[in-house]
């Protein structure tokens, strides 16, 4: 992890490393980064689905809770979303300050600890807080992994990847809905365990990842900005020696160099002058990329079963099958259309998922007014919608990580994610929930199009702002803080001149 001496600052240094990860091939070794860092969006999914589900089981006498089914759907759920939006803010911060692997071993393990708690609740008070710890865990991950993931998968693979990865939250959420219908089953479980079991589980793949986490190094890229330039060098040497021997042929020589000033920390000033002066428009891009899906989502996934039941006379029991179907649509499409934001480009890909979606819930909903729509045709729009609304979500991930300077990088994902999920968790369902709660389908349908509508904003605020940051180094796409003015001079020789391995100290 950390260098044992003190780290080095305030010196200007020349190097490669961030050419020579953007030039490795695709290998094992970048498997075993998103299996260690990646899964914890499928822990997000299986904790937000199952206490959605089990909250009628926990209200019943002799759960071993005194809690009615109103308070884990709302008290709990807003105190959750509390949490991960808390988390994110503070362990966003502590990320760029502190380095990503140690914030993302410290993050999963309050995430670990608080979940298993959860599971041996005795009262609603101790539920109530391991709930908002679990989410505080939560977002610090968002945070955490999202600056890692970027900043050691190569950038010719990184779209791809990054959407894959936040499209998992779609797996825990079908593994969630799945696992509950068993746990919560009396003839295999009693009533006062079963759902104790699905949080243990949660606490159990947890501490699975966090023993593979252990092999996965600090970023480079964070390591040489903050003075500590030969661990970054030990560690991009040792990456490099292991994709080598697994692709049995040398790899091809990097292109360009940077030159920065090293320093050991960068103020909320700084971060707030960068985001929201210096790169104002992208900050206006995330902010309305955030704000789309989420009211998008709301408009969908929040009174789904309301809907199915109300006006197709679907029983409540049944509702999880139609959401494990909804849940597998959103997994498939960054899984399917993410090679195409590395390939056709971010902004054809952004916006044109954005606004996809959004015309198709108008189209759901000109159909849902008319009558059109039995349960399982209204479920087959919505994996229709929700196809591309998740590739686009998943973008707004993507694009908050890679467009600011590197030193802002976690804490701009963490504003941006804090964001999107309080206007989902928070403003979206009390406005969802007054409208598809009448039980009118003028009201209902006037839900979709809110959703619709934002989303088909957003994805006009894509086709004007988003970033053409496809294979491109993260260096290029901001430039970061603490690169010297010279940077681009020293690029440029480099490009005639050849590119030599490892930091060095800059020559006036």
């Amino acid at each position: 992890m950390a260098s044992a001496a003190p780290a080095e600052t305030g010196r200007t240094v020349t190097t490669d490393i961030p050419a020579r990860l953007d030039r490795l091939p695709w290998s094992r070794w970048h498997w075993t980064i998103v299996f260690g860092l990646g899964t914890v969006w499928i822990l997000d999914g299986l904790e937000v689905t199952v206490v959605g589900n089990i909250a009628g089981r926990l209200s019943e006498p002799g759960s071993g809770l005194p809690i009615t089914s109103g308070q884990v759907t709302g008290l709990a759920a807003a105190l959750y979303v509390a949490g991960a939006c808390a988390g994110a803010l503070f362990w966003g911060r502590l990320t760029d300050k502190w380095g990503r692997k140690k914030l993302f071993m410290i993050t999963l393990a309050v995430y670990l600890g608080a979940t298993a708690l959860t599971a041996v609740s005795f009262d609603s008070w101790w539920f109530f807080l391991f709930r908002f710890l679990t989410g505080f865990g939560i977002g610090g991950e968002y945070a955490a992994i999202n600056s890692a993931i970027d900043e050691l998968i190569p950038a010719e693979y990184r779209g791809r990847v990054d959407l894959m990865i936040n499209g998992s939250f779609w797996l825990g959420a079908v593994g969630g809905s799945l696992l509950s219908i068993v746990a919560l089953n009396t003839e295999i479980l009693p009533k006062d365990v079963g759902w104790r079991l699905t949080f243990a589980l949660g606490a159990v793949l947890a501490l699975v990842i966090l023993l593979v986490r252990r092999h996965v190094p600090e970023s480079p890229r964070w390591l040489l900005i903050h003075g500590r330039d030969e661990e970054a060098e030990r560690i991009v040497s040792s990456i490099e020696r292991t994709v080598e021997a697994q692709k049995g042929q040398p790899l091809a020589r990097p292109e360009g160099e940077i030159t920065i000033h090293q320093r050991r920390s960068v103020t909320f000033l700084d971060i707030a002058r960068t985001v929201f002066g210096t790169y104002r428009k992208r900050a206006t891009l995330g902010f309305a990329l955030f704000i789309g899906q989420a009211f998008l989502y709301n408009a969908i996934t929040f009174g789904f079963g309301a809907i199915l039941a109300t006006f197709f006379d679907v029983p409540t029991g049944n509702t999880g099958y139609y959401f494990a179907v909804i849940a597998l649509g959103n997994f498939f499409g960054p899984l399917l259309l993410g090679k195409l934001f590395d390939t056709v480009g971010r902004r054809i890909m952004i916006s044109g998922t954005y606004l996809l979606s959004g015309l198709l819930l108008f189209g759901t909903a000109w159909l849902f007014d008319r009558g059109s729509l039995t349960a399982g045709t209204l479920t087959a729009c919505w994996c229709a919608v929700l196809f591309f609304a998740s590739a686009g979500a998943s973008s707004a991930y993507l694009t908050v990580s890679e467009v600011f300077p590197m030193e802002t990088r976690a804490m701009s994902i963490a504003f941006f994610y804090a964001l999107g999920t309080a206007a989902g968790g928070i403003s979206g369902p009390l406005l969802f929930a007054d409208l598809t709660g009448t039980g009118k389908v003028g009201d209902t349908v006037l839900a979709f199009q809110i959703g619709a509508g934002l989303m088909c904003a957003a994805g006009l605020v894509a086709a004007l702002l988003a970033v053409r940051a496809e294979r491109r180094s993260l260096e290029d796409i901001a430039r970061p803080l603490t690169a010297a003015a010279s940077a681009a001079k020293d690029r440029a020789a480099t490009s005639q001149s050849g590119t030599s391995r490892g930091s060095r100290p800059a020559t006036a």
